[in-house]
């Protein structure tokens, strides 16, 4: 039976792709074989101190299932009490939890701009970020050098000198970037930034948002990330920390304001139309910052 145009379509692109060596599979690496690419920074996937705390959690009688949406039936006490205490851990007024960083991110970058507004990031952020800005309303998307306090400056200038609403504090200009980034881990100048936005947009509508998806757990007190290691909190509009790298499970938190929280939670469609996590999910997230505000993870190998 011949291929339909579809699938002859879908096959000459992944043989092009492939013939430029770019052809993406699933593998699974061998036992025997060494990890050079792994996100599991703090070995917390293999240790006993993780198992055991994850265990106590699933003693009893829970649902399997969340239900739902957490909108609709999917929300829980323990939810709300892991947000608060992982947004106290952070020095955060509040958070709010999603599946996965990607969602976190693309929910926030999409909902957040206003029409008119701007978005300007670190030309290496990640792709989650480029996911929500092709959906937000913000009338501008530019990035900037990477790492460069000098080409972000100038960036800012241009905007300011074309658009008086920025100058008159009527639009706003959400800055992206990344903490640590993943392919060469380096990290962000983020004090000069900060500088740098605070001289040039001195009416207060210049925003950061920090992705610390490499630095949590690895970077500050017992792993706050490097916003608390700088003493930035007040200074940055939104954190996205993410669990699936360091902690070792899944999902992801947005720290911000309390009308920031309540926005996302009308707004963000990933949040809105997305099935919650379970029950034994959101324990396992406890579990891993339950070992980074008792400090144990800094002593994880030496207790195996």
């Amino acid at each position: 039976m011949p291929e339909d145009a579809l699938t002859e379509t879908m096959r000459n692109t992944l043989e092009n792709r492939r013939q430029r060596s770019g052809l993406r599979a699933l593998t699974i690496a061998g036992e025997s074989s060494v990890d050079f690419s792994s996100n599991d920074f703090l070995s917390l996937r293999s240790t006993s101190l993780l198992r055991a705390a994850y265990m106590e959690y699933l003693r009893g009688d829970f649902d399997l299932g969340s239900g739902g949406s957490r909108l609709l039936d999917g929300n829980s006490k323990f939810a709300e009490q892991l947000e608060t205490d992982i947004a106290k851990f952070h020095g955060s007024p509040a958070g709010l939890l999603f599946n996965s960083g990607f969602d976190a991110n693309s929910g926030l970058y999409a909902s957040v701009p206003q029409p008119g507004d701007f978005v300007i990031h670190d030309e290496y952020i990640h792709a989650s970020v480029h996911e929500g800005m092709r959906l937000s309303r913000a009338g501008t998307r530019v990035s900037f050098a990477h790492n460069s306090v000098t080409s972000l400056r100038a960036t800012l200038e241009a905007l300011k000198r074309v658009n008086p609403s920025i100058v008159a504090g009527k639009a706003n200009i959400f800055i992206g970037l990344e903490s640590v980034y993943s392919m060469d881990g380096d990290v962000a100048p983020l004090v000069e930034i900060v500088r740098c936005v605070d001289e040039l947009l001195p009416l207060n509508n210049g925003y950061i948002i920090v992705d610390e998806a490499h630095a949590t757990g690895v970077i500050g007190h017992r792993g706050a990330g490097l916003v608390c290691d700088l003493g930035l909190e007040n200074k940055v509009f939104a954190r996205v920390h993410t669990f699936g790298k360091s902690l070792s499970c899944n999902g992801a938190i947005v720290l911000c304001s309390e009308i920031t929280k309540q926005y996302l939670v009308n707004y963000a469609r990933p949040l809105i139309y997305s099935t919650f996590m379970s029950y034994p999910a959101l324990a396992a997230i406890r579990s891993s910052y339950e070992l980074l505000w008792t400090g144990q993870t800094e002593n994880v190998r030496a207790t195996e």
